[in-house]
């Protein structure tokens, strides 16, 4: 196996993540059009048990068999990479199972206390399945990964990703176009839209077994390397090294869902006992606001938040080598400059996109979720004020990697219970009276307090000074960019121009005003000549 460098390989793996996030938005969008707002409290219902499951059973697994087989792969211990391999997939197929079991044996409370009802069951069972799938993929990875061969974490990412778009899409538009039908044979649901989502994540479990088969498919071609150093570890000294590696990153995992879980304890209960403050339409049944709201603004405002965030959280991974190798080094030169780099990058992705989206809110997401005008209406004053939050977030990623860097590895998991304890006072304090836009402020106010305070550690920490002058220049920039879109969005409506190009438009302009901004307020101004001696 020739094994990638690691430039090499996080290019791979970038390259991956921007494709499973293409493919994530290409089945979040048309699945809230197909499910409306209703639908998609159902569906986000079942992410948000699914999720805190899954991050405490998996997401720090890959790591930690990827570490594991890294450093028996550079002692020459092949014997001892086939033990890790086989006690991993031992283990946490046992691990996987008991989380399966667990979402569908909570699926009754949980829908009842979260919704009120039992609407969201058939979609909290359906993805069940998901997290048994997501250990035993999770262990695969993590073997590729050690052996510095990043090729299959990213083919079964885009294969995991095209599976959940067909799957899903298909499944949950044939439930929708047959719901009568289907209905009769499932007495106990009186929502159609509840099987429609059950069917959509349906297709999410499908597309981790699709994960699962590709591994399958690989191991008949995998190269089984004899000889070297023929010392094994224990089964019960390799399942120690897994689990102490591996839980601490689950644990913080599942902090960093909390907020989603707040979201969907909190709107739903503050809007069925206190009402909502504005925003609903008319059309809305008094019956479904409560859902109606949080389906909205989950899967609509939240989806749209995300999509910048989850580019830049890559960001950090390639801060977090440079500041660890200057902190241990004590080069406080090459210490400032990373964090300024990876400071004033995420800076400069997320200061225009938040003026551009802040601005083009009602055209971008009428442009996504054509058929739900009712819920897009709802979410532009939500997604506007969730956008200084998104900027907040986007920084967020870098400073948690350059904390890890310099030796506070523990310092971001108490940084997000505290932001999670201001979105939940947050969330009781102004849902019942500003409904999805009370939440979207809450939101923003978690993630300023989780970045402030995690700047403020870690200058104290390293020491480092902040590019104060360069952020500025880049919040500068972004405001111009605002302005120049909102400008050609005026001369575009005054022309008469919509749809599309009327969008297309005003984001160019924004665009092309960014890049001139940020190239002029980035040269370098001529040093003034000395005179000369007469």
């Amino acid at each position: 196996m020739k094994k990638q460098n690691i430039l090499k390989g996080s290019i791979i793996l970038m390259i991956s993540a921007v494709v499973a996030k293409g493919f994530g938005a290409l089945f979040k969008i048309p699945l809230t059009n197909l499910l409306g707002g209703v639908g998609m409290s159902y569906f986000s219902c079942a992410y948000s048990l699914f999720l805190p499951v899954y991050a405490l059973t998996a997401t720090g697994l890959s790591s930690a068999v990827a570490r594991m087989t890294a450093q028996s792969s550079a002692l020459g211990m092949y014997a001892n990479i086939r033990r890790i391999r086989s006690t991993a997939l031992l283990l946490f197929t046992g691990v996987g199972l008991l989380g399966s079991a667990a979402v569908y044996l909570l699926a009754y409370p949980f829908s009842l206390l979260s919704t009120g009802g039992t609407e969201a069951v058939p979609a909290l069972m359906m993805i069940a399945p998901a997290v048994l799938f997501g250990c035993i993929t999770a262990v695969e990875r993590g073997y590729y990964e050690g052996m510095s061969n990043m090729y299959p974490t990213a083919l079964s990412q885009a294969a995991e990703g095209a599976v959940k778009v067909a799957a899903g899409l298909w499944l949950c538009g044939f439930v929708d176009s047959h719901g009568s039908a289907i209905m009769a044979h499932f007495p106990s649901v009186t929502d159609t839209r509840a099987l429609s989502a059950a069917a959509g994540i349906l297709g999410v479990s499908l597309s981790s077994l699709g994960a699962v088969l590709f591994f399958v498919v690989m191991a008949l071609f995998r190269r089984t390397f004899r000889g070297g150093e023929e010392h094994i570890q224990s089964r019960r000294e390799i399942a120690r090294e897994l689990a102490l590696t591996a839980l601490p990153v689950g644990v913080s995992s599942v902090v960093t869902n909390l907020t989603s879980l707040v979201d969907m304890w909190t709107v739903i209960a503050c809007i069925s006992r206190f009402g909502c403050g504005r925003g609903v339409p008319a059309a809305v049944a008094p019956e479904d606001v409560p859902n109606f709201v949080y389906g909205s603004f989950a899967g609509i405002a939240l989806t749209v938040f995300n999509l910048v965030p989850s580019v830049t959280n890559m960001l950090g991974k390639g801060a977090l080598p440079t500041i660890t190798a200057a902190w241990s080094s004590r080069d406080r030169a090459a210490l400032e400059a990373g964090t300024a780099q990876a400071l004033v990058t995420a800076a400069a992705m997320a200061v225009p996109s938040a003026f551009g989206l802040g601005v083009l809110a009602p055209e971008v997401l009428h442009l996504l979720f054509p058929l739900q005008s009712d819920e897009v209406e709802l979410c532009i004053s939500a997604l506007r004020l969730l956008m200084a939050g998104m900027v907040c977030l986007c920084l967020s990623f870098p400073v948690f990697s350059l904390l890890q860097a310099v030796g506070r590895s523990s310092a971001p998991l108490k940084i997000m219970l505290a932001g999670a304890a201001v979105k939940l006072v947050g969330n009781l304090a102004l849902v019942p009276l500003l409904g999805a836009d009370g939440a979207a402020i809450s939101t923003s106010l978690c993630y300023a307090v989780i970045l402030a305070v995690s700047l403020t550690v870690y200058i104290r920490v390293s020491g480092a000074a902040l590019p104060v002058g360069a952020l500025l220049k880049v919040l500068y920039a972004g405001a111009m960019c605002g302005g120049a879109a909102y400008l050609a969005k005026g001369i575009c409506t005054r022309a008469g121009v919509s749809g599309i190009i009327y969008t297309a438009v005003s984001a160019a302009a924004g665009a092309v005003m960014y890049l001139v901004s940020l190239g002029l307020l980035s040269l370098k101004r001529p040093k003034r000549r000395a005179l000369c001696d007469t």
